[in-house]
């Protein structure tokens, strides 16, 4: 099996990944499978149910409201952000739901979309089923789907193909194009560069050609940087409080005017504060569900694109073809950490998604500066061990607190974590792969209130108001 960078970096809308992303493509599966089968017209009813941490934070990730767009044939990369409340508010005050704008049914939510807050299926924390019944009420057709993170999502097989002691086994993607240099661990990556001579994102660009052309490479990735970079620019210029109950205040506008009216002269970390004003705008866009891209989730979408502006702004001679080599490095490193770690939240808590950010930014960066594939990976492998033990433990189930400082912090560490890496010569004692073991084993120790549950750490000890 194979991963793209473009599986990597998909561009979509916030809050969530693995909770909004992934429910709305799971759903829009599933309405596509009832009309492929014919199915659609004698479509009466379609109950769908979710499972662990979709159930117990799905309404503060938005999951519900996804669930009802993708049954109406809504895809995250192409769903008008600004129309969605209107139109979800309509679906709940009509009951009346139009599968994929085709076929209408009666939709009432307090039985047909059932948010199950202790019950988890099997094979994943983020479990999902659907089913369609006729006017008598036989059903139609039933699927379960999991969300196993970076919006990512595949259907039963997953739970045959999941070996309970050892999950990492089982495959992300369902993609069986060989590649020239496959790899899955950071030693497999680290050989090829040795054997090649070619840095790590030639290695990755290589495998990229077998889906599509050089040019069609380059003009994807420029086109989801230009997001990022709208992203940025819409986190600071809007203002007011996140949606969702905290009444969190959006901090990118006014930090931004801050910055602007210093010039930074005698301040060594000036350039410190604006990684973290790109990491603070982008993840309130997402906690407000703007157009985002996950990289590699949306909990974690702030850390690479803090860093890339980061490069652009203050490395000198920054281009765009720097900006390629970054994220092809990046997401060399994202298909390590998928295949072999996690980006899920809800599987290993925080450290599978901004610890995987973290460690994508600081490959990427290192790259671009002109380090060696072994400094490369002594980078993300830093990125990795210094954030082994986080726990996802959001505030009212909103991906607000902590998550939109924890970008910041991550894409600080990030930046540091480069740097360590340059100032050695890649050598190391605990490699990449050994730290990534570590954080599979450490989120399988972790209790489930730690993993994206709102039942523990911060979660509990803030009070809502």
């Amino acid at each position: 099996m194979a991963i793209s960078v473009f599986d990597l970096f998909s561009i979509g809308i916030g809050p969530s990944s693995s909770h909004t992303v992934g429910p709305m493509r799971a759903a829009h599966t599933f309405a596509e499978g009832l009309a492929a089968e014919d199915l659609l017209p004698n479509t009466a009813r379609v109950k769908a149910e979710l499972f662990g941490s979709l159930g117990a934070t799905g309404f503060g990730h938005g999951s519900d409201k996804a669930v009802l767009l993708g049954l109406s044939g809504e895809r995250p990369e192409s769903v008008d952000t600004a129309s969605v409340a209107g139109r979800v508010e309509r679906m709940r005050a009509e009951k009346r739901l139009n599968l994929l704008g085709q076929h209408e049914i009666r939709f009432a939510e307090d039985g047909d979309l059932v948010m199950h807050r202790r019950r988890s299926l099997p094979a994943h924390p983020n479990g999902m089923t659907f089913r369609a019944f006729d006017a008598e009420g036989t059903l139609l057709r039933e699927r379960t789907y999991y969300s196993v993170g970076g919006g990512f999502v595949r259907d039963e097989s997953y739970a045959e193909e999941v070996d309970s002691a050892d999950r990492a086994a089982a495959p992300i993607v369902e993609d069986a194009t060989p590649v020239p240099y496959p790899f899955r661990t950071g030693a497999e990556l680290l050989a090829h560069c040795a054997a090649t001579g070619l840095p790590v994102s030639r290695i990755m660009l290589s495998n990229e050609l077998s889906w599509r052309s050089e040019e069609e490479v380059r003009a994807g990735l420029l086109e989801i940087w230009q997001v990022m970079v709208e992203c940025v620019h819409n986190g600071c210029a809007n203002g007011g409080v996140l949606p969702g109950g905290l009444k969190v205040p959006r901090r990118a506008k006014s930090l931004h005017h801050k910055l602007l009216d210093e010039d930074g002269a005698g301040d060594a970390l000036y350039a410190m504060d604006w990684v973290s004003l790109y990491a603070l705008a982008v993840n309130e866009e997402n906690a407000s569900g703007g157009r985002v891209v996950t990289a590699p989730t949306n909990g974690a979408a702030g850390i690479i694109p803090a860093v890339l502006h980061y490069y652009q702004r203050f490395i000198r001679d920054a281009d765009d073809d720097g900006v390629i080599t970054f994220m092809l490095t990046a997401g060399a490193l994202g298909v390590i950490l998928k295949e072999t770690g996690s980006i899920s939240g809800a599987e290993v808590g925080c450290q599978g998604e901004v610890g995987s950010a973290c460690a994508m930014a600081a490959a990427g960066l290192t790259e671009v500066l002109g380090g060696s594939p072994a400094q490369v990976e002594n980078a993300a492998e830093i990125g990795v061990e210094h954030h082994l033990g986080l726990t996802c433990d959001p505030v009212g189930g909103l991906v607000q607190i902590p998550c939109i400082e924890r970008n910041a912090v991550g894409a600080s560490k990030a930046i540091h974590a480069a740097r360590m890496a340059m100032r050695g010569d890649g050598s190391h004692i605990v490699t990449l792969d050994k730290a990534i073991k570590t954080m599979r084993e450490t989120g399988a120790d972790m209790k489930v209130k730690y993993k994206e549950t709102s039942r523990g750490g911060l979660a509990v000890n803030v009070i809502e108001c």
